[in-house]
């Protein structure tokens, strides 16, 4: 019996890399699966009591994964969670808040197919996401780079996140929605995307 090669800490960190790029690229199947043969009108249907809808929730993936990446790149200063001038985070959770940010707006946004919007463009879109994704994730030097979180409520005060938690976020995020996503599809026309 002969002792397995050693492997080097750069083609391990290059294996890890493939790993996770090819399990979000597995993710992003999975959810795209349940829009195949689908018209732009049935990825707008809300076919469940929630508002959720297939389109909306491929645009919303889509957000996620490119929001995080500039966190990636930028830091905490690629997501801002400024509120207007005036209103607390109490007033905003409630929803009693007297305006809104424009990333509370484009976020809610996210999640419904706006007139004009069509399949083939939600998916184009999707498409430059992860190709950039993957450039961004390729062309790193260490996936343990950190980067403190912004100060918003639902972060804990002081938390950072390395490149690779946020690339374990984004694939957990994309599987979620994919079950979301199945779930929608059956309900539109009996078939699921398993």
């Amino acid at each position: 019996m002969t002792s397995p090669e050693p492997t080097s800490p750069a083609l391990a960190h290059d294996d890890e890399r493939a790993d996770l790029l090819a399990e979000l690229a597995e993710a992003r199947g999975a959810l795209i699966a349940t829009v195949r043969g689908l018209s732009d009108e049935q990825i707008a249907e809300r076919p469940t009591v929630s508002a959720l809808c297939l389109g909306g929730l491929l645009k919303h993936v889509a957000s996620t994964e490119e929001s995080w990446l500039r966190f990636v790149v930028e830091g905490p200063s690629a997501m801002s969670f400024e509120l207007p001038e005036g209103v607390t985070w109490e007033e905003f959770g409630a929803g009693t808040a007297s305006a809104y940010p424009q990333w509370a707006i484009d976020r809610q946004n996210d999640f419904q197919v706006l007139p004009g919007e069509t399949l083939a463009g939600i998916l184009a879109r999707y498409e430059e996401v992860a190709a950039r994704t993957e450039k961004v994730v390729t062309s790193l030097t260490d996936l343990s780079v950190t980067h403190p979180l912004p100060e918003v409520p639902w972060n804990e005060p002081g938390a950072v996140r390395s490149v690779r938690r946020v690339l374990i976020h984004v694939i957990a995020e994309t599987t979620q929605h994919a079950g979301h996503a199945d779930i929608l599809r059956e309900a539109i026309d009996g078939q699921t995307s398993t």
